[in-house]
């Protein structure tokens, strides 16, 4: 299978476009022309990963963490870009998912609210457009004969989708009015005659990437010269998408039982904890990895709790004082654990490609008893 239809199914979970300003996603290393039958999946690529891929005849590895951060001066097998180096003698691919995957809907904030069970999830912050653009509606008036040869051509354009339904849209009769003036070429009545004419209001939603050619097709199926249409923006159906989650557990739950459920879908033996340990959680705040610039704004929206990789010291004191209880897992536990989602909704759509997560892959940190 060739990588552009291995990152066709990639995006379809996590488009690229939901990735941070500052992030670098994507195909980044390999042969855009090389077949693909191995995928290895991990968090990092490490010299043991590398190793590891090669063992396993894999000839792209998708990594949640990009192998390249910044802009490459050299490359050589004993300098600090020495796996990229790797990768390339080896000719492994390399597609990095990152934080379009954090953004993304079943991704991997999704995958951690989940572990605390918490309901009616929105977005933290550090939002981005969603790459389908905003939703718009698209009304137009024909002939009440000529309705359905006009709407079949709009919903083949594109419009009338809405989640798991095609060819959506209202229709309501009512008489349109107009009187052909000099120069007009009227489907109905002729030049300087009043008219009246039973008429169908058709409305239909279009997403932004498509609104131009369903115009385009309403005209040329339209019978009037000159058809009327309104195009209006759905600003209060529009997505909010971002870093990490808040919501409601269901029922409140004591920390030791929240600790409990985390310690058995992450595999966490170790916890960082600030503030009260004793409470009960009621609403709640996830962000995997690095999130603490959103900490204050899990503070001013009064949580009990909030769940995430680390936090920085001066991050750990606000919350600290503010009576905010963190539980900090360590930045990449607060990750792996949802590869496997990624893993098993991969292998749906890529049929005769193997995959497998990475077994080298590990937090850096040994945390032990001294």
């Amino acid at each position: 299978m060739k990588i552009d239809q291995i990152v066709a199914e990639i995006e379809k979970i996590a488009p690229l476009k939901l990735a941070q300003g500052w992030d670098n996603v994507g195909f980044l290393i390999g042969d855009p022309a090389r077949e693909i039958a191995r995928i290895l999946i991990t968090i990092d690529i490490t010299r043991e990963v590398v190793a590891e891929a090669r063992t396993y005849g894999a000839e792209l590895i998708i990594s949640y963490h990009p192998v390249i951060w910044d802009g490459l001066k050299k490359i050589t097998a004993d300098g600090p870009n020495q796996v990229v180096y790797d990768l390339i003698q080896a000719g492994i691919g390399v597609y990095s998912i990152h934080t379009s995957l954090d953004t993304a809907a079943g991704g991997v904030n999704d995958a951690l609210a989940d572990v605390l069970g918490l309901g009616d999830c929105t977005p933290l912050g550090d939002y981005v457009d969603d790459p389908a653009g905003p939703l718009y509606k698209l009304i137009t008036f024909v002939p009440a004969a000529e309705i359905d040869k006009v709407a079949e051509a709009m919903h083949a354009a594109g419009a009338g989708q809405i989640g798991n339904y095609a060819k959506c849209s209202f229709r309501v009769a009512g008489t349109g009015t107009f009187l052909p003036r000099e120069g007009a070429d009227p489907a109905i009545g002729e030049q300087g005659r009043y008219e009246t004419v039973e008429e169908i209001r058709f409305e239909s939603v279009v997403c932004a990437g498509k609104v131009a050619g369903v115009i385009a097709a309403m005209r040329k199926a339209h019978p009037y010269e000159t058809p009327a249409f309104d195009v209006v923006r759905h600003w209060d159906m529009e997505t909010t998408l971002g870093l990490g989650r808040i919501g409601r557990l269901a029922e409140p739950q004591s920390l030791d039982k929240l600790l409990e459920r985390i310690k058995e879908a992450t595999g966490a033996t170790v916890a960082g904890i600030i503030g009260n340990q004793k409470r009960t959680v009621g609403t709640a705040a996830v962000c995997a990895g690095s999130c603490g610039k959103l900490v204050n704004v899990v503070i001013e929206r009064g949580c009990d709790l909030y769940l995430t990789g680390e936090l920085k010291h001066h991050q750990a004191l606000a919350a600290q004082e503010a009576g905010l209880t963190c539980i900090c897992l360590s930045h990449t536990v607060s990750e792996r654990f949802a590869l496997k989602n990624l893993a098993k909704q991969l292998k749906k759509g890529l049929k005769g490609v193997t995959i497998r997560q990475s077994t080298k892959d590990r937090d850096p940190f040994v945390w032990k008893t001294i």
